[in-house]
């Protein structure tokens, strides 16, 4: 899949629209399926203009509801009920479906009408990063000084750094004539990132809307007018009150007369004046109070032959319409083929549209955030389905995820425990688990065929054939003996038991994989705007080099296979060379090792824990580095440090914990937490039956 753009403007009349025609314009004749996408438009009864247009003047075999996420009454009704996160959900749902679609997407944010422009703001950067998306930010340069454009540019460049936005390039739109020059020369002096700027000059006919727009904004009847005048560009207005004579006088080119539709003085003055080389060729005439001309006039207007202009008429009275019409705003539409060649000629002249293309191909965004990671998560364990036993079949939380489970197709289940028990539970709560296979370890006919395998696994060490049917009973060892025999693909336990007695039947039969020279876990670390994975906080109290070394390629793999970059930062009290001691040491034979063994991996150590995650501590501590200042793998030197930094994290941060996530096992198992909540459960099925798809 090739990278997306996110073009936003930074507040109200930015002209975000442009740079989405331009881009789509270079887009469409050099990439077969090219998509548009929309997170929320104003409402679901008119069309969006800009999706008309792109969809129109691009031929998009797609459905007009595909290219959009949600209207802005579902938006403030999510979010005024506390529910922002279904918001995004609902809105990332649709863009990956249209995703599938496309070779390449193209994305225009929000409007700006009706909210606080901060709130936009953060909306706009919050739906950029759980899209995945190159983020284009535009910048507006009407009616602003240099410096004032120059102190937009960078504030806004700082706000969607500390959102960490991927910004792929920032425009700066709508900037006077004889400012560009110098504007440009001033950002290159205060820009705070390393992207292409552009500035991009005021084109005046495209920020002036049309006599169309206004005929539709106002739903006015057409009385005269093809569509050659309805493109027209509206360049003043002017309220005829005054006797034609002096009113003459006052009309300028480009002028939309506004006048009752009684006064055919001004109406036939104003129509006799465009041929005539001593007046101002007028836009149009916009008649009030539900009044047309009289007969007479009329006869007079038909014998004019073709009427020069758009005659319109509203029912509202002048003063009313003066306002509405001085409040419409110019907008692109797919017939005006003038204002599209204006406004494409506009930014090509000031955008290298080819160098912004081929750098695009090279450039990708690595962020997943908490709800792509989610959504990757289902989608991926739905396309190859998986059976995932749980032990703790009568657990409350257990079977409300189950039921989530089920009706998402993630994975096929089985419950352990008392069928009847487990049903009851089943009816109090309400759920709809009709299908789902119970089976009971004490009556199932497995349970001896179980005890022989683990008698034969195990009776080197003292298990006896008796000792081995009576551990049967125990729901962890019956679940994990399901998964060797192959009569399930994974299982999950630990909502009712301790990670001991979760993960120790799988050390005893279930067993590391050859190539694994020891069994580790990782936690993903769900932060507000990515996902990182942190390893080993659960299972080796200390490992050694090498096994420090196996913990991170291993971490890799595993991150990899969820989408996550490697990036891997082998932790230390020091960073580089600047510390001593055996732990340091310790760190440093892990790194060679694991470069030595897998030197295609983007590693670094030892590093602290700052340098690793912070780019402005990264460029003092480890200047250079591919990984300093943008980890997205951190392994712990040992469990003590891993543990108490992923708590600390987990609680201060408010990071969601996902995990621990075994690894390394021949057939997956994995823990909860005695404290998961039904989500975690959900998130860690769907992991391990991904897993199980590997394995």
């Amino acid at each position: 899949m090739k990278q997306n753009v996110y073009i936003s403007g930074a507040e109200p009349q930015s002209g975000k629209s442009l740079i989405a025609l331009a881009l789509m314009e270079r887009l469409s004749s050099r990439t077969e399926k090219v998509g548009f996408f929309r997170p929320v438009i104003r409402d679901g009864k008119s069309r969006d203009s800009l999706i008309h247009l792109i969809s129109t003047r691009y031929q998009l075999e797609l459905g007009y509801d595909e290219m959009y996420g949600c209207t802005t009454e579902t938006a403030r009704q999510l979010i005024s009920a506390d529910r922002y996160d279904e918001l995004l959900k609902l809105i990332l749902e649709k863009y990956k479906v249209l995703e599938k679609q496309c070779e390449r997407i193209v994305c225009t944010g929000t409007d700006f009408t009706g909210v606080p422009s901060a709130l936009e703001f953060d909306f706009n950067a919050d739906v950029a990063n759980n899209l995945g998306c190159l983020m284009v930010p535009v910048v507006r340069g009407f009616r602003r000084s240099p410096s004032e454009i120059v102190d937009a540019t960078t504030t806004f460049e700082v706000a969607l750094q500390e959102r960490h936005c991927d910004i792929f390039a920032v425009v700066i739109n709508r900037v006077g004539q004889e400012n560009t020059g110098e504007v440009s020369e001033l950002i290159k002096h205060a820009q705070t990132i390393e992207v292409p700027i552009y500035v991009i000059p005021e084109e005046p006919s495209l920020g002036k809307p049309t006599i169309g727009d206004i005929s539709w904004a106002l739903n006015a009847e057409c009385i005269y007018g093809d569509a050659e005048a309805l493109n027209r560009v509206v360049m003043n207005y002017k309220v005829a009150a005054m006797e034609l004579p002096d009113f003459l006088d006052h009309i300028d080119e480009g002028s939309l007369i506004i006048t009752p539709g009684d006064r055919s003085d001004i109406i036939l003055g104003s129509l006799i004046s465009y041929p005539s080389a001593g007046y101002p060729q007028i836009a149009g005439l916009l008649l009030t109070g539900n009044l047309t001309p009289a007969t007479q006039v009329t006869r007079l207007i038909e014998g004019l032959g073709t009427v020069p202009v758009a005659v319109l008429n509203v029912a509202t009275d002048t003063f009313t319409t003066a306002m509405h019409a001085h409040a419409v705003p110019p907008v692109l539409t797919p017939d005006n083929e003038r204002k599209i060649a204006a406004a494409l000629g506009t930014v090509e002249k000031s955008i290298d549209l080819e160098a912004f293309e081929q750098r695009l191909a090279t450039t990708r965004s690595t962020r997943i955030t908490p709800l792509m990671f989610e959504h990757e998560l289902i989608q991926t364990a739905k396309a190859n389905l998986q059976r995932i036993v749980l032990p703790e079949g009568s657990e409350e939380r257990i079977l409300r995820a189950s039921e989530i489970l089920t009706l998402r197709g993630v994975a096929e289940l089985t419950l352990l425990g008392d069928p009847d028990e487990i049903g009851n539970i089943i009816k109090a709560l309400g759920l709809s688990l009709d299908q789902i296979q119970i089976v009971d370890p004490q009556r199932s006919p497995w349970r001896e065929q179980f005890a022989e395998s683990y008698f034969k696994l195990r009776q080197h060490k003292g298990i006896s054939r008796d000792m081995a049917y009576d551990a049967m009973v125990d729901v962890c060892y019956f679940g994990t003996m399901m998964v060797y025999h192959d009569l399930a693909d994974g299982m999950v336990s630990g909502s009712a038991h301790t990670t001991q007695h979760t993960i120790r039947p799988a050390f005893e039969f279930i067993r590391a994989k050859p190539d694994v020279s020891i069994v580790s876990s990782v936690f993903f670390m769900c932060l507000e705007d990515r996902v990182l994975v942190y390893g080993d906080c659960a299972v080796n109290p200390n490992p050694t080099a090498e096994q420090l070394a196996d913990i991170a390629i291993t971490s890799a793999t595993t991150a990899r296979s969820f989408g996550i970059e490697p990036r891997i930062a082998m932790l230390s009290y020091s960073t580089g060379d600047s510390g001593k001691g055996d732990a340091v040491d310790k760190v440093k034979e892990a790194t060679r090792i694991a470069k030595r063994k897998r030197p295609d991996l983007q590693l670094e150590g030892p590093i602290q824990y700052d340098a690793a995650v912070d780019a402005s501590v990264a460029k003092t501590k480890l200047p250079g580095s591919d990984v300093a200042g943008k980890a997205t793998i951190f392994i712990f030197p040992d469990l003590n440090t891993g543990n108490n930094t992923y708590k600390a994290v987990q609680r201060s941060a408010g990071a969601i914990a996902v995990g621990p996530i075994l690894q390394g096992l021949n057939k997956p198992v994995n823990d909860l937490s005695r404290g998961c909540t039904v989500t975690d459960i959900v998130n860690t099925v769907a992991i391990t039956a991904i897993q199980a798809q590997g394995s």
